[in-house]
């Protein structure tokens, strides 16, 4: 197509500080291309507040208008962006994604043991530099010992692919080291088995079926989550009417962290093509989204039960994205965050970030945690298990604490 590689994602930064930053993309397509970026954009905590997206079949352009933290890198996420879109010699066939197609090879598990001394929101801080060195957390395994010790275990994969290298750990440690300080006794990094972060079959022991039940009620779009007061008022209609060759999905709902990326992971679950979308936000909370899709075999969806599935399941994954609880473990209280992992095997991204970024908000001890994927309902989850440590007896209620997650991992500070 004669496009240079640095024009296929140009970043134009802001004038001003109330004003978006603009990212074009400018490539190949496939299905799937809007959620791997879309998940690129989440993992570096930016939020889309508007999109506009179009596709000959073949080639496509993508516009994005993004709101974020000022210390982003922004070079970084340009080539994450650039290393998501398809090469150009694929330009010549669109490529659909299916889940027995050779995936790529999956990259390396490392295990990082961090010991230290305890202290309130340690836990973190040690996640927020693995999440700016782009240390991927595949699971976690937590304890506190009586005397104060805690011994955490970061299964971890380098988006960079340089854990390997001893300059890579060395670096990791010294950014682990200028940030807990004293509080770190010592820091090893060594290659494990990647199979120890491989799905469990079945729901792990003791889930109430808050989290493991797949089933949507829609009811529920008329009912707070977990007692916060907030609607979601969720809409999601098809029309076959107003294009000869496409399937527009409407959707109005309120406005969430990941929100395009629900939409995008779930069609691409579906193996949909969007042909032409746009994304707006009104206000500071509504977002209307259009979708012309067609599917794997380039047709609009005419069977009203798959119309009646596909709206179902984006409604499910608009209203309750994650699941959210507090349980009781005899005398103490566990919280338990669980999200569906894409069918390509990747997870949301930053939800232990901001499980841990809540709790150091309220003051709350972490005893122990732990991060595991397990096949719920048919579909495999992760699952986040956090023991709270509350001591004498906790000032925070728990009704504040499933709260006070809920909405930092849905972004309604």
């Amino acid at each position: 197509m004669g496009i240079l590689h640095e024009d296929v994602v140009i970043i134009t930064p802001n004038q001003k500080q109330d004003e978006a930053t603009v990212i074009t993309i400018n490539c190949p397509d496939k299905t799937g291309l809007g959620c791997d970026l879309c998940r690129i954009i989440l993992f570096f905590g930016l939020s889309i507040v508007r999109g506009d997206v179009s596709t000959d079949g073949k080639w496509c352009f993508i516009v994005f208008w993004v709101v974020g933290k000022p210390s982003t890198q922004w070079s970084l996420l340009e080539r994450r962006l650039i290393e998501a879109c398809p090469s150009c010699s694929s330009a010549n066939t669109l490529i659909y994604y299916t889940a027995e197609l050779q995936p790529p090879k999956p990259p390396d598990v490392f295990l990082l043991k961090f010991c230290g001394h305890d202290r309130q929101g340690l836990l973190h801080d040690v996640t927020h530099v693995l999440c700016e060195l782009e240390l991927i957390i595949q699971r976690v395994k937590v304890s506190t010992t009586p005397d104060g010790t805690v011994m955490d275990l970061f299964f971890i994969t380098d988006a960079r692919e340089l854990l390997h290298t001893e300059a890579r750990k060395t670096d990791t440690y010294h950014h682990l080291k200028a940030v807990v300080g004293d509080s770190m006794v010592s820091c090893d990094i060594e290659k494990v088995c990647p199979d120890i972060t491989a799905c469990s079959q079945g729901p792990p022991f003791l889930i109430p079926p808050a989290i493991t039940e797949d089933t949507f009620n829609l009811e529920m779009l008329d009912q707070g989550q977990n007692g916060s007061g907030q609607s979601n008022r969720v809409s999601v209609m098809i029309d076959n009417s107003l294009s000869p060759v496409h399937t527009l999905v409407q959707i109005v709902c309120r406005d969430h962290k990941g929100l395009l990326y629900d939409i995008m992971r779930t069609l691409k679950d579906y193996n949909i093509q969007i042909s032409y979308g746009r994304f707006t936000t009104k206000g500071n909370t509504d977002c209307e989204i259009d979708l012309f899709i067609v599917q794997a075999d380039g047709k609009k969806i005419v069977d009203p039960s798959k119309q009646n599935a596909l709206c179902s399941r984006i409604r499910m994954e608009l209203f309750r994205p994650l699941r959210v609880a507090l349980v009781n473990r005899g005398p103490d209280t566990e919280l338990l965050v669980a999200n569906p992992v894409e069918l390509c095997g990747k997870g949301r991204p930053l939800v232990f970030y901001d499980i841990t970024l809540a709790l150091k908000m309220l003051n709350t001890d972490i005893f122990s945690a732990e991060i595991s994927r397990h096949m719920i309902g048919g579909r495999e989850w992760e699952v986040y298990r956090v023991l709270l440590d509350e001591g004498d007896g906790s000032s925070v209620p728990r009704s504040k604490i499933e709260e006070a997650v809920w909405r930092n991992l849905m972004g309604w500070e």
